[in-house]
């Protein structure tokens, strides 16, 4: 019996073992059939010509093309590489190969790498849920970056190099936290990257080069680990990102940096590999970076830095490759560069060191041509090995222009909107808009081509200065060439070399701020100017050499030399009055020019309590506006939020009724008494006779105007200086009655004879729009 027993349970085990066996022998069969079917699908590449129905993939020797691990007789590890260049597959459907691949769930590492795969790449991915390593990279994947990659929850290194991906970085990834490899280089991924990047606390590796992203880079500072970023070939800047301190290697190589080298980067004692080359970084260059304890591969051409460098300077025994060149580096070559192990390459041309070897400038040519940048000794500071310290002012061209323009672009748009009825609620300027500032707003065509068709009129070219040319066109700020100043500017009349006449206005900074905090209003300023302001010519930049900090801003404007408007209406002690025409047409260039500012297509620039005072006459008596918010200083731009918020445009418009109410009367107005009497009397004369509307007026001009030019000049004033704001005409109102006045007044004058003809009149054709329930809707811009 015992016997019988034993003998069965035999039995039950065999039973048991064979059924696993033959389990085992299935479960391979399936492996080695969907394996089978994957290189099927790969058009049976070269590179698994050796896969057969007999080939036990689990105990095959792996080879640098082909790798299959197994665990458990489950394949882990799945690594195909073809050859470097595939060609696209043909025929090939990536939903049917992902859809196979998926019936291998243990898949912890998949590397599918060169083999001509192409498609939008599927969300069905997902499924393979224990990968920890995904390289597809070498392959013909297009569209987005699919967002349900963020459910793989285990994956440690995605690698998608060599695609042609689309769209942005999906912000999904930052649920991947064990994350340690993120590398997308060379495709087409575009836009800002999102700040999910610095929460994946594990990253070692961030590649992104050779796509388009565009803005700042996140703060990567809580990225502790992070050992590799590069971010070469984008559009990333200006500022210079924000790592911690255990990076080894840093990448910036072509994209938009603008700022300074961060003082942070000289304590990054790990840091091998720095390529900074081919962007705008400005500033000086620290020599210490040289002598790093680490640094091996150093590259800072093609920037803007400044600075001295000195024979004793230091450098790392392991330093094997450095380039300085065209930068606007000035002093001797250190010694160390010179002296070094035989396979140290050192490039160091096109800079203003003192090499004698026919490479380098000459030192005015860095003090000169260094764009926004200028240098100043610290005469408090002393730099070990140094017999001089040079100071290097480099003078610029953008701040001016930027500056002016601005000014002109914000008074329009509120204007505007208002044509068709009088008797509209007035619009607050856009809050806050000195702070908007973003990259599309420097490069939308369509915003260029706006605020140029708005005014741009053969102004003077804008263009570089050198410290040196407003030292000599001043006589070295000569007391002489002082115009005047407040309290936070200083204005100098200089004459150049050509014999043209330039106004300087210099700005006394009160905090410490490099030249990159104040590029985005000098981009903008240099680009946009309107006939009717006083025009920027350029700008120059006064800091210092050890820190970068900015002293000084000198903005360069044309030179308006015929006086104010005032001095040419109600002076007393006027050379001569404006006729009647040559008013007309100064109050039609007044009104484009606070339009062109109030249309808020600059943020943080805007007309501001303007008086006719603030109104200058060039030789041929055309009005400028030289008075108006300028946000370049950084205190002044927080001052100036609030005010903006609150500037609206009824102001802007009673502003403008005054000056015409002196341009009328001939009047000096200095006090809202003056205005109110002066108004009433204007008022008064609208319902009486013609010569009781000429009494009324400037005696100069009374017996030399129409009287339907004069009534439609006194309407429109008068209703500029409503209490009742929604009463107010729109600017655009304005102008077209001013310019309805213009034409009146020429029909008049050839049909008396007159000698004294409008020269503008043949500009416009329009008839007035006086009437306060006027339904017209005209969206044309009358500049």
């Amino acid at each position: 019996m015992e016997k019988h027993l034993g003998l069965k349970n035999l039995l039950v085990l065999l039973v048991l073992l064979l059924s696993i066996s033959i389990s085992e022998q299935q479960q391979s069969s399936s492996q080695a059939n969907i394996l089978s079917r994957i290189r099927n699908l790969l058009n049976y590449p070269n590179v698994l010509s050796n896969w057969n129905n007999d080939t036990d993939f689990c105990n095959t020797e792996p080879s640098s093309s082909v790798t299959v691990i197994c665990y458990e007789d489950n394949i882990t590890q799945l690594h195909i590489i073809g050859s470097k260049g595939a060609s696209q597959l043909h025929n090939f459907s990536i939903y049917s190969f992902l859809t196979t691949l998926v019936e291998l769930p243990s898949l912890k590492v998949l590397r599918l790498v060169s083999l001509g795969l192409y498609g939008p790449l599927p969300s069905k991915l997902s499924r393979l849920s224990s990968l920890e390593i995904l390289d597809l990279s070498s392959n013909f994947f297009h569209g987005n970056i699919p967002r349900e990659i963020s459910s793989l929850t285990s994956l440690q290194s995605l690698i998608l190099d060599g695609n042609k991906f689309t769209g942005g970085l999906p912000n999904g990834l930052g649920s991947l936290v064990v994350l340690a490899v993120l590398s997308v280089k060379n495709n087409t991924l575009e836009g800002h990257l999102p700040d999910m990047l610095g929460s994946l606390h594990n990253l070692r590796v961030l590649s992104l080069s050779r796509n388009n992203f565009t803005g700042d880079v996140p703060d990567l500072s809580g990225v502790e680990n992070l050992q590799v970023l590069d971010l070469e070939d984008n559009s990333l800047g200006p500022k210079f990102p924000q790592v911690s301190s255990k990076i080894q290697s840093i990448v910036l190589r072509n994209n938009k940096f603008t700022a300074g080298i961060p003082e942070k980067v000289q304590s990054y004692h790990q840091l091998e590999h720095m390529d900074i080359s081919s962007n705008r970084f400005m500033g000086p260059f620290p020599p210490s970076l040289l002598s790093l304890p680490s640094i091996t591969y150093l590259n800072v051409a093609g920037n803007k830095l400044t600075g001295m460098l000195f024979e004793d300077n230091q450098c790392n025994a392991g330093l094997d490759f450095v380039d300085l060149s065209t930068n606007l580096l000035s002093g001797r070559l250190p010694s160390c560069l010179l002296t070094g192990p035989k396979h140290r390459i050192v490039h160091y041309s096109n800079n203003c060191l003192a090499t004698g070897d026919g490479t380098q400038h000459p030192f005015s040519f860095c003090r000169n041509e260094a764009l926004a940048v200028g240098i100043l000794p610290h005469h408090h500071k002393h730099i070990p090995g140094s017999k001089v310290v040079l100071a290097l002012i480099i003078c610029g061209s953008i701040i001016g222009g930027v500056v002016l323009v601005c000014t002109t672009i914000i008074v329009v748009r509120k204007f505007l909107a208002k044509i068709a009825t009088p008797r509209k609620t007035t619009r607050s300027i856009l809050e806050n808009a000195a702070s908007t500032y973003t990259s599309k707003l420097f490069t939308d065509a369509n915003y260029v081509t706006r605020t140029m068709k708005l005014g741009s009129l053969s102004l003077p070219s804008y263009r570089t200065f050198s410290s040196e040319e407003l030292k000599v066109a001043t006589n070295n700020f000569d007391a002489a060439t002082f115009i005047g100043n407040n309290s936070d500017d200083q204005m100098y009349r200089g004459q150049l070399k050509d014999g043209s006449y330039i106004t300087i206005k210099c700005l006394q900074t009160k905090r410490k701020n490099s030249s990159q905090n104040f590029m985005h209003h000098i981009e903008l300023m240099s680009k946009l100017r309107h006939h009717h302001l006083v025009s920027t010519l350029g700008h120059c930049f006064e800091c210092y050499l050890d820190d970068s900090i900015v002293s000084r801003i000198f903005l360069v404007f044309e030179y308006v030399s015929n006086g104010t408007l005032r001095s040419w209406i109600s002076d007393k002690h006027a050379k001569g009055r404006l006729t009647w025409t040559q008013r007309i047409a100064a109050a039609i260039g007044v009104a484009r020019g606070m339009q062109f500012l109030h249309t808020g297509n600059v943020p943080g620039v805007f007309s501001n309590n303007i008086k006719i005072t603030d109104i200058l006459l060039d030789q041929n008596f055309v009005a400028k506006i030289c008075s108006y918010n300028l946000p370049i200083l950084d205190e002044n731009v927080k001052e100036q939020k609030s005010t903006r918020a609150n500037y609206e445009e009824k102001f802007v418009v009673y502003d403008f009724g005054v000056i015409l109410l002196e341009i009328i009367s001939g009047k000096q107005i200095n006090t809202k008494n003056e205005v109110r009497v002066t108004q009433n009397q204007l008022q008064e004369s609208i319902m009486s006779n013609a010569m009781s509307r000429k009494n009324m007026v400037d005696p100069e001009i009374r017996n030399s105007c129409s009287d339907e030019s004069l009534k439609t000049m006194i309407e429109i004033c008068c209703r500029c200086l409503e209490q009742d704001t929604e009463d107010m005409p729109s600017v655009e109102d304005v102008i077209w009655n001013l310019q309805f006045a213009a034409q009146v007044e020429d029909s008049w004058r050839k049909d008396s004879s007159s000698s004294d003809a409008s020269p503008i009149s043949h500009l416009y054709n329009f008839k007035p729009n006086l009437s306060r329930n006027s339904n017209s809707n005209s969206n044309s811009s009358s500049v």
